[in-house]
């Protein structure tokens, strides 16, 4: 996890508490600090010169929670419910009054048909159609049309469209189904991106070769709590198809869950990936990020822990990592009237933390890198999709998972000049890079063995990577021969891996022995990565090497380990483990006896939004990384420890004690909710390699009854045993309003701490301080206005516990509660449950602060518990922690 480098931990006990209300710092002014009076727009912080306005709330009109939306050739927006029907309005004009009335609600096909079209995560109008691509579960009866990609067409103009076509069926539902569609940059075809439930159909062509595989020699473990375990490569997938469907190609592959993609002015793709929260905490932990969608790529996503390092050659590094999230949007700013310093920039949308990150783009050789800005943000705001209208506006929606929803429109209202923007012409590196890449089309080319052959050793990643995908779609008896006799070490590296993927496996000895003959330590750190990767990819799709040439292999790389980058060791551990390398384990225990490994820091994927920034956006989500930054694993000793669990050989009792004592303590720290799984299978694992009669004594060591039955969670003295609930005040008040009496008093304490209420509240001097003592609470508040507090922790914030949200110069926010400050600074904190780490925030930083309408409190925090748990929770409030009081049973 990223922190930001200026935190700062101070004793809260030492310094003086200011409520958030105590001051407000307006040098110079943001727009969005200005109080409108409707708290749609007033929770919105954006960039000073820019103008917001809420246009529309469909769900207050029982029209659903729409997830997405396009312009017509008339200017008119259509959008979809994510679980209804088709829509279509007018906008008004920007300097107009803003007044949508006429919301109709589209008959697509015949009459008869009551349902038409609708359940969209994308919709396009192009060549004189809507393109709609329907996220449809099975089963459904009230839609029963299939996911896939439908054209629609009006033929009769009469302004409705009466014929649908489907162009594809998609097998593929839910959240991680068929999503957006876009039209290319030439105006000819379209592109379709899919999440990683979706099935890659029988496609026309390909342009990433469809041998993938998972191509990970790290012990597979599947997701413990059952997500994706039966999804395998190549994962989320974009294709290019021709406007009537006729003709599909595979561009990219690799993302989790990608919603969306956006070209740039010069046609450079890009797409907005998701992150698997589950794995926070863990080595395989990937963060939401922007990719360079360029073609043939290919983006590492694999089941469970085998997901790819951006370091490993046979997959693309991203534009730059943003975070924690949950991408559901993504579009260039090219066509807003915006400011010249946007003309460049993508907007990417996340729907938990609810930020427009505005990403401006910078060529970095044949690629880019990115810097991020905060555009828009507010608390909450479950951003959905936007778009760029006909007037140059941003439109964007809200909701999603039936969520109340909202239809917004920003303009640029300040002085700078909006008009367009001619793009910076292409570099010569981009330029090269896309020569080499119409290899990856139209069948073999005589000439591209020659043209691509200088470039695999280029300096440049994404010139290597177009330059060897070109080699992989020319017949391998073209090129083999020179791969085999090639004696530049990188395009050595970069040749071998492909005849290693395209390969029949015949040369493996030759391939193996070609790897053995480069100078290890005459290569830069990124290339021997690559020349580790293949030998990687040689051992997992040729095999292990013979008795002949395995000792030689285990000769080369074991002088090499440890080596002095983090990112080396996790490689040579990998190859050395499962070569039963005689060494190989003591090296590797010895490497988890380092607090601080050198080299480490780059593996501490670096993020654009620091974790402790989100806490305080999304409660019910902060609350997880609130209490994994209160208690970080460490991720480097997780990778041994997983790798180890595959070793046979090499251990003696003492190391063999050491390692399993090692899962004792790790089963303590804070990850997300796959985190004490993964654990546990990885334990499992290496409990299949110890003596039957040793079993039981290791599984103590390693404190594995700790654990519940299934393995996913850690059990402590004061869990709840649920089920859990939902609860809300029409199903929790009943039950409390009908008489707390007989109650448990101890288990009402151990409910305080289950919840973790404890973490922050105090109940008779025993508890944190970072929320009011509850001790007397019960002589000032009812039972419900108790639970209320519990359920809806926003609806009433005081002051001396609100957060306070910072809108920075950088264009970036900060949302915390301010503990203290001196002529410079703000000191905030923002993880309830690590009260004492403070961000030092400098004054000359800050633009403007408002306070923030969430509570720091996390909401949900009572929905583990079941009936008799909720009631002896209230009851211990309602007692203020008196065990003598009536509502308990007596002592016997």
């Amino acid at each position: 996890m990223f922190s930001r480098q200026n935190s700062i931990k101070l004793g809260i006990g030492l310094v003086a508490v200011a409520t958030a209300a105590s001051f407000t710092l307006l040098k110079e002014p943001n727009l969005s600090a200005v109080t409108t009076g409707d708290p749609k727009l007033d929770k919105l912080k954006y960039p000073a010169g820019f103008k917001a306005e809420h246009l529309y709330s469909p769900s207050e009109n029982k029209q659903g929670s729409w997830v997405s939306m396009t312009f017509d050739d008339k200017g008119r927006m259509i959008c979809s419910d994510q679980y209804g029907k088709l829509f279509r309005l007018k906008m008004p004009a920007v300097d107009g009054k803003i007044s949508i009335s006429d919301v109709e609600k589209l008959q697509v096909g015949p009459a008869t048909d009551t349902m038409g079209m609708g359940y969209a995560h994308g919709l396009l109008y192009a060549f004189n159609s809507l393109y709609v691509m329907i996220n449809n579960s099975k089963g459904n009866k009230i839609f029963t049309k299939k996911s896939g990609l439908y054209r629609l067409q009006d033929t009769n103009n009469d302004d409705q469209y009466d014929k649908v076509t489907l162009l594809k069926e998609l097998v593929g539902d839910g959240e991680h189904g068929p999503h957006s569609i876009v039209l290319s940059p030439d105006k000819q075809s379209l592109y379709v991106i899919n999440g990683n439930h979706t099935d890659v159909p029988p496609l026309d062509s390909y342009r990433l070769p469809s041998n993938w595989k998972e191509d990970q020699m790290f012990p597979l473990i599947k997701d413990p709590r059952g997500h994706a375990n039966d999804r395998y490569a190549p994962g989320g997938w974009i294709a290019n198809l021709d406007p009537e469907g006729k003709k599909w190609e595979l561009v990219s592959a690799g993302y989790r869950n990608a919603f969306d993609m956006a070209f740039d002015a010069n046609g450079d793709l890009f797409v907005y990936d998701a992150d698997m929260e589950w794995d926070f905490g863990l080595p395989w932990y990937r963060p939401t990020r922007i990719t360079h969608a360029t073609s043939a790529s290919e983006f590492g996503w694999r089941t469970g822990n085998s997901k790819w390092s951006p370091t490993f050659p046979d997959n693309l590094p991203p534009v730059i990592n943003i975070g924690q999230g949950s991408p559901t949007n993504l579009l260039h700013l090219k066509d807003a009237k915006f400011p010249a310093k946007y003309k460049n920039t993508l907007l990417a949308f996340d729907w938990t933390f609810g930020v427009m990150h505005a990403i401006h783009l910078k060529p970095a050789g044949s690629s880019f890198t990115g810097e991020r800005e905060e555009f828009l943000s507010g608390i909450p705001l479950p951003l959905t999709d936007g778009a760029i209208g006909p007037d140059g506006a941003l439109y964007f929606l809200t909701g999603g998972r039936r969520l109340d929803c909202d239809l917004y429109r920003v303009s640029y209202v300040g002085n700078e000049s909006t008009a367009p923007i001619a793009a910076a012409p292409i570099n010569s590196a981009n330029a090269l890079r896309r020569s080499l890449e119409k290899f990856h089309t139209g069948g073999p080319n005589p000439a591209a063995v020659a043209t691509a052959w200088p470039q695999l050793k280029s300096p440049d990643r994404f010139i290597r990577y177009a330059a060897r995908l070109a080699l992989e779609h020319q017949p391998v008896a073209q090129w083999q021969d020179l791969a085999l006799k090639e004696k530049d070490p990188v395009a050595l590296t970069q040749s071998l891996i492909s005849l290693i993927r395209m390969g029949d496996g015949s040369k493996k000895n030759e391939i193996v022995n070609a790897l053995l003959g480069v100078n290890f330590k005459a290569l830069q750190q990124s290339q021997q990565l690559d020349l580790l990767r293949a030998f990687e990819l040689a051992f997992l799709r040729m095999g292990q090497p013979d008795a002949t040439l395995k000792p030689k292999v285990i000769a080369y790389l074991n002088p090499l380990y440890p080596a002095n980058t983090a990112h080396l060791n996790r490689s040579l551990s990998k190859l050395l483990i499962y070569l039963d390398a005689p060494e190989a384990v003591a090296k590797t225990m010895a490497l988890m006896d380092i607090k601080t490994e050198p080299g480490s820091d780059a593996l501490n994927v670096e993020t654009a939004t620091a974790s402790s920034d989100l806490i305080l956006r999304n409660p019910q989500y902060g609350k997880d990384i609130a209490a994994m930054l209160a208690n970080i694993p460490p991720a480097q000793h997780t990778y041994y420890a997983v790798m180890l669990s595959l070793a046979k050989e090499g251990w003696t009792p003492e190391l063999q004690d050491k390692y399993f004592k090692w899962y004792y303590k790790a089963f303590e720290y804070k990850g997300g909710n796959s985190y004490i799984g993964f654990l546990d299978r990885s334990l499992k694992l290496a409990l299949k390699n110890v003596p039957d009669n040793k079993r039981a004594y290791f599984e103590k060591l390693a404190g594995a009854e700790r654990l519940s039955k299934n393995g996913n969670d850690f059990i402590s003295l004061t869990a709840p045993k649920g089920p859990g609930r939902n609860w809300r005040m029409e199903n929790a008040l009943p039950i409390v309003e009908k008489g707390l009496t007989d109650r448990d008093f101890e288990n009402g304490k151990a409910m305080f701490a289950a919840t973790t209420c404890k973490m922050c509240h105090a109940m008779r001097g025993d508890g944190g301080a970072i929320g009011p003592d509850l001790s007397q609470l019960y002589t000032r508040f009812s039972s419900k206005d108790m639970l209320e507090s519990i359920i809806m922790p926003d609806k009433t914030v005081s002051d001396q516990y609100a957060a306070t949200y910072y809108s920075l110069k950088d264009g970036s926010s900060i949302v915390g509660r301010l503990i203290n400050e001196d002529k410079t600074a703000y000191y905030i904190s923002q993880n309830p449950y690590a009260p004492n780490e403070l961000e030092k925030v400098l004054k000359k930083n800050v633009v403007s602060s408002k306070p923030s309408s969430a509570s720091i409190m996390f909401g949900g925090l009572i929905n583990s518990l079941n009936e008799d748990e909720l009631k002896d929770l209230m009851a211990y409030l309602m007692a203020g922690g008196n065990e003598n009081n009536a509502m308990f049973k007596p002592k016997k």
